[in-house]
């Protein structure tokens, strides 16, 4: 095939990215003209991928775009230990079949953004599985202890006494390995694994092997613009949540974002994202995000949703329902606290308070700001909680 000229490629690699090591050297490559091995691994430690994962695979898609070849590599034998980055204790075990299934729902997951028919798929179990100490030995050989100790997380754990396993430290020389079986021309990773991917490059080496170039991603803020997306901090915004969920997420990130997510989400041309007003511009971005991971249809009905509950301030038309268990009720009333943790809508009591003291919940249409309150409840009232959470109450 024809490739596009180099100047091009590299204009498309390098939106978004946050270093590349190194350009001059990639530049070399490209201009061969043959198809480049891109490699990018994961760790499936988790069954369910948000936007912030996705940043990684719409890079994918554009080596892929470019006409190269990427593989998808499954660490199934490193999941087993898990990836120690930024970590300060041990990481639970996985075992095989954990592994397994959640690298199946990844493949399930990014076919909306990668064209997983041309897509390599192989685990590093392959070639570390059968791998006996005699033939470990020589691998490990050609790393020494200060180089893995340059690692900042791993010398702020000895340094504060955490623990830190012989496994998990020889984590990023079994990852550089990956490299050096594969003979990857380019890796890519997110700038939290720039020690990691920049030592398969140092290995290469040590194996006669022409060094990858490493290219770096940034990691995505989550909806609360401060954390990095994640599960664990209540910021994300899953592939595969219900449209309307993902259009009221994304109306709640923060202006200041709005470019950052365009860049990183979307190939759209900036210039004119940057000349939108904040609302239009978030409400373009859930009907593209939708569109992509739902269909077009579910983007106009979420959009719909959104503004007739949140801009209107309308009761939606469909509402899950909560039916109160009888043992919960005292002549009829509950404290409101309980309702809320009972029927889901909060994690706990603690948090139900919280919600209820800073005004955000609603009773058939009726604020309540007491966090000891007893309501009574009729059937069929509709109770709210934030935003975006409601339920009609059945006795």
């Amino acid at each position: 095939m024809a490739f596009l000229p180099v100047d091009e490629q590299i204009a498309l690699i390098k939106r978004g990215a946050s270093e590349l090591f190194s350009e001059e050297e990639l530049r070399k490559k490209l201009a061969r003209g043959k198809p480049l091995l891109i490699k990018a691994g994961f760790d499936p430690t988790a069954p369910d991928l948000h936007f912030g994962h996705t940043v990684l695979f719409r890079k994918l898609a554009h080596f892929q775009r470019l006409g190269h070849k990427v593989v998808f590599l499954i660490g199934d034998y490193t999941a087993m230990i898990g990836d120690p980055t930024g970590r300060t204790e041990l990481r639970p075990v996985l075992t095989p079949q954990q592994v397994l299934d959640n690298a199946t729902t990844y493949k399930d997951q990014i076919g909306k953004i990668l064209d997983v028919q041309k897509i390599e798929t192989r685990f590093n179990s392959e070639w570390l599985g059968p791998m006996r100490l005699a033939d470990f030995l020589p691998v490990a050989s050609r790393m020494t202890v200060p180089r893995l100790l340059e690692r900042d997380d791993f010398t702020e754990r000895i340094k504060s006494g955490a623990s830190l396993t012989v496994t998990e430290s020889l984590y990023p020389l079994l990852q550089a390995y990956d490299s050096v079986a594969l003979k990857a021309d380019v890796e890519l990773g997110g700038s939290d694994q720039k020690f990691n991917l920049l030592l398969g490059r140092a290995l290469q080496e040590k194996y006669g092997q022409e060094p990858q170039v490493v290219l770096t991603l940034p990691l995505l803020e989550g909806t609360d613009g401060v954390h990095k997306m994640s599960k664990s901090y209540g910021n994300s915004i899953g592939v595969t949540e219900a449209p309307e969920q993902m259009y009221g997420k994304v109306m709640s990130i923060p202006d200041a974002l709005m470019l950052r997510y365009y860049e990183l989400l979307t190939d759209q041309d900036l210039a004119p994202v940057k000349a939108m007003h904040p609302m239009e511009a978030k409400q373009k971005l859930a009907r593209l995000l939708i569109a992509q991971f739902h269909d077009e249809k579910a983007a106009q009905a979420a959009q719909d949703h959104f503004v007739k509950v949140f801009q209107k301030r309308e009761t939606p038309d469909e509402i899950e329902e909560f039916k109160i268990p009888s043992a919960l009720l005292q002549d009829g009333k509950i404290s409101l606290a309980t309702l809320l943790a009972e029927s889901k809508m909060v994690s706990s009591k603690a948090e139900a308070r919280r919600l209820i003291e800073q005004g955000g919940v609603d009773l058939d249409g009726q604020r309540i700001t007491d966090p000891q309150a007893v309501v009574t409840v009729k059937s069929g009232a509709v109770l709210k909680a934030g935003k975006r959470r409601f339920a009609k109450l059945i006795l």
